[in-house]
């Protein structure tokens, strides 16, 4: 049981829903903690093929809780760090899950919380949502989300929006590739559920090994050794059993044993 998430199970996909409304689902240590454990739990067991991330009330996420900031204004270096190393490994384990993850973001996503959005695999936003990486406001820097909104928006943006630390409406948003699709309020349940939808027709050792293939390529020069790396992947792909029922499946033309009724 969690405190600050509630876990929502619809067949073969999750819900984490970051519940503290009533401060925007702003995270503390044991917000940290609990969404650190949900994803590895969740990343853990078999008949979870997808993971939502989403927060209750008006708002995804505000970043940092003030009152844990103020504590972290008082505490020494040794116990910042920690802080710190807790909050990072928290985005690394949403970030390296092994299943789709998919941001749902209905409102204000800020700091630490579009540092969250940008840590998903996927990320859907309402034409109501707003980011920003307001760090810099607060004397402080937007270090741990950093690597997650690197990949999402590039070095250039990023310059920009870390020094500035300007309000990004849900369309400039899109235009950074910090989301993939906005939608209006309304819509923005029925637009997960088709990515979710879609995402369940793949095969979940495939799409694992396609995050991982990702992070493999991503940024390295196109040499022999790439190319060889590349070859090496597909092939060991090949020759599994969720790649043999793919194949055959297609062949026969019937739905693949991983798709449920």
């Amino acid at each position: 049981m969690f405190m600050t998430l509630e876990i929502e199970l619809n067949g073969p996909v999750a819900t984490i829903w970051m519940n503290r409304p009533e401060l925007h689902n702003a995270f503390d240590e044991l917000l940290i903690a609990e969404l650190t454990a949900a994803c590895i739990a969740l990343d853990a067991d078999p008949d979870i093929r997808a993971v939502v991330l989403a927060g209750r009330g008006k708002s995804f996420s505000a970043g940092a809780d003030l009152n844990w900031m103020k504590r972290a204004a008082n505490n020494g270096v040794d116990d910042n760090l920690n802080d710190a190393r807790a909050l990072a490994k928290m985005l690394r384990t949403l970030a390296e899950m092994k299943k789709p993850t998919i941001a749902r973001v209905q409102g204000a996503a800020l700091g630490g919380g579009m540092g969250l959005a940008a840590a998903c695999d996927i990320a859907v936003a309402s034409s109501k949502a707003l980011f920003a990486t307001s760090e810099v406001k607060f004397g402080i820097i937007p270090s741990a989300i950093s690597p997650y909104v690197l990949r999402a928006i590039g070095a250039r943006q990023a310059t920009r929006y870390f020094q500035s630390a300007e309000r990004i409406d849900a369309a400039r948003a899109r235009e950074l590739g910090l989301v993939h699709e906005t939608v209006e309020p309304e819509q923005l349940d029925a637009k997960v559920q088709e990515i979710v939808d879609a995402l369940l027709q793949g095969g979940p050792l495939a799409q694992a090994a396609a995050k991982d293939l990702i992070r493999a390529v991503n940024g390295q020069l196109i040499n022999e050794t790439l190319v060889e790396e590349t070859a090496h992947r597909i092939a060991h792909l090949r020759a599994t059993p969720e790649a043999r029922e793919g194949i055959a499946a297609f062949l026969d033309k019937r739905s693949p044993s991983w798709i449920g009724e």
